[in-house]
């Protein structure tokens, strides 16, 4: 069956999309914990970081480069922005999908929660 973010890449759900290419797809999170709370997905369906192997590397480094492109068109370089990956239910992971969290504009705390 197919994850929400599957669903949210192919176009049967829709999104706010900020971001797409042939590799990835990033959308504004629909519960924000940040003025600016992105989530950047392979279209691929990686369940989480820690079963991605070493065929995914490319992908993986693709979406961390596009990172970039993408703080900077939200305006978050100059101040900065924080990036999460979740992996497992004590992580925080919700949906069985790998995916970036991109928070930005406001002060981030540490340690976080």
């Amino acid at each position: 069956m197919p994850t929400l973010f599957e669903k949210i890449c192919a176009g049967e759900i829709p999104a706010d999309i900020v971001f797409q290419d042939e590799l990835c797809v990033c959308f504004r999170d629909i519960a924000p914990q940040a003025p600016t709370h992105l989530l950047l997905v392979p279209r691929v369906a990686i369940p989480r970081i820690a079963e991605a192997t070493s065929n995914d590397q490319n992908l993986l480094g693709h979406m961390m480069t596009k990172v970039r492109t993408i703080a900077e068109q939200e305006g978050l370089t100059k101040n900065g922005f924080r990036l999460i990956i979740n992996n497992g239910p004590d992580g925080g992971e919700a949906v069985p999908h790998l995916h970036i969290h991109i928070l930005g504009g406001r002060q981030m705390l540490w340690p976080p929660g």
